[in-house]
């Protein structure tokens, strides 16, 4: 049975190359301060960037991060000259006009922009993260349904305990410890150990024998 429906006007296309910015210590502007722009600006901070804000009305949150030293602030209307020296730049306004300003002053200065829910007006996209320490699993929908994305960001983090983060740090271990000897880490079969039951083994608390185990796996496989 073939199914057909109205895709609506043309859309721009949003597929695009993702990647894992590091805006630690870089200036990241934000143009907004409200519930929305709160948001961007928390995810910013937990990653280490330095943010500036510029709205000429101030939420809460983003006035207790100021007060608590956390970014800078300027209380007025955005202005292009506002994203010299930035890295990345965010639109949280609902105001098309001031996102169509951010991105055009973005453009100028190649700077990536991201305008939430204004697809027109974005360089970038963000996706939905599920966090497990440094385990990250990014879910996108290409800013067709912010909906259907955090619907399965849902699902997975609750798929997806902190048994994932154990299990992260024991393989690391024994990668870093193969290399240290001059082993080739690819020779391992990695693989297998992740279906020998290492992850019930850690859900258990029996995390001893689940290095045990691990190192068993790529023991017999570089035989």
């Amino acid at each position: 049975m073939a199914w057909a429906c109205d895709h609506g006007p043309v859309r721009p296309s949003l597929t695009g190359y993702p990647v894992n910015l590091l805006v630690a210590g870089r200036r990241c502007v934000v143009v907004g301060a409200g519930r929305i722009a709160a948001r961007k600006v928390e995810a910013l901070l937990a990653a280490g960037a330095t943010v500036h804000v510029v709205a000429p009305e101030v939420g809460d949150a983003v006035a207790a991060w100021r007060d608590e030293g956390r970014l800078t602030l300027d209380e007025r209307p955005f202005r292009a000259g506002d994203l010299d020296g930035a890295w990345l730049a965010t639109a949280a306004t609902p105001d098309p006009t001031v996102n169509a300003a951010v991105y055009e002053a973005g453009e100028a200065r190649r700077i990536f922009v991201n305008a939430a829910d204004d697809p027109t007006h974005c360089s970038c996209t963000l996706m939905s993260v599920v966090r497990r320490g440094d385990l990250v699993v990014t879910i996108g929908t290409g800013g067709r349904s912010p909906a259907l994305a955090a619907y399965l960001k849902d699902r997975l983090g609750a798929e997806l305990g902190p048994e994932w983060e154990v299990l992260l740090e024991l393989l690391a271990e024994e990668r870093g410890a193969l290399q240290r000897a001059g082993t080739p880490t690819e020779a391992g079969d990695w693989r297998r150990a992740l279906d020998s039951g290492m992850l019930d083994l850690i859900r258990a608390g029996r995390v001893p024998q689940a290095k045990e185990l691990l190192r068993a796996c790529l023991s017999s496989s570089s035989d």
